[in-house]
């Protein structure tokens, strides 16, 4: 049965798990690692590194250990997926800082089609399952 990777980062967030945490949580069972294990690596990145709310958007910080535990041996991959990724969560969003993204609330207004699937609404849960989803389409596009 496939997992509903957008859902369960949604249910991990709502659970109190931080942005970082959901998302990288989500792609736990792919890496082969428990996701206690891998919301306890994700918890620092939250809330812009740390609660500072002055750095990378946790969400996309959880995707990028996401892909770190995926290609642990293969930095040049990692980092051109990484790369790929950000790049697209801005594409989405307009900016990756999270203070930034908090000040101008992009998708509530008009959300991702996973926020909408889900029928989500709330600012971090966007950033949360737009994400996923769109590591999810990278990873389908890249195959190992």
């Amino acid at each position: 049965m496939k997992i509903d990777r957008c859902a369960f980062a949604y249910q991990l967030h709502r659970q109190k798990n931080n942005c970082a945490q959901a998302v990288a949580g989500a792609f736990a069972d792919l890496a082969g690692f428990s996701v206690e294990q891998v919301t306890g690596l994700a918890v620092g990145f939250g809330g812009g590194v740390g609660g500072s709310h002055a750095e990378l958007c946790g969400a996309i910080s959880g995707g990028i250990l996401a892909l770190g535990l995926l290609y642990p041996g293969d930095k040049r991959r990692c980092y051109a997926l990484s790369k790929e990724f950000r790049r697209r969560f801005a594409e989405v969003f307009g900016r990756t800082c999270c203070g930034e993204l908090l000040k101008a609330r992009p998708g509530v207004s008009e959300q991702t089609p996973a926020a909408k699937r889900l029928g989500i609404t709330a600012h971090c849960s966007i950033m949360v399952v737009t994400a996923v989803e769109l590591l999810e389409e990278l990873l389908q596009e890249h195959p190992e």
